[in-house]
């Protein structure tokens, strides 16, 4: 599934990252303990939904060569994350939505789970 329709189908916003609109995507994995996403095997199509909006979730999804974040619950990027998520060329998206919500409409939309 392409960024974009992962956007619309979470009334989400790219906050960085545009270019990228039409990358596909065809795994997420929704999690808040960077320790958890540390362990995940990453195929270059891996999507993470978090509403840990901070400097670390941008290095450690650098580390996990994780490209594209969708920050769940309404939280919003920082100047300083915008910054680091630019250097290393990800994704960055915001939506109003639960990380239950985002995880169930994104399912149902046929993108499948890492586990």
């Amino acid at each position: 599934m392409e960024i974009n329709e992962i956007v619309s189908l979470v009334l989400g916003k790219i906050v960085v990252g545009e270019a990228h609109k039409f990358d596909k995507i065809d795994r997420v994995f929704a999690s808040d303990l960077m320790s958890d996403v540390l362990t995940v095997i990453n195929d270059k199509s891996l999507m993470l939904i978090t509403g840990l909006a901070n400097l670390q979730t941008i290095r450690t999804c650098e580390m996990s060569d994780i490209k594209v974040i969708l920050f769940a619950r309404g939280k919003v990027a920082s100047e300083e994350m915008l910054e680091l998520a630019k250097e290393n060329d990800m994704v960055l998206i915001e939506s109003k939505y639960s990380m239950y919500r985002i995880s169930g409409i994104l399912y149902q939309a046929g993108l499948q789970p890492v586990y």
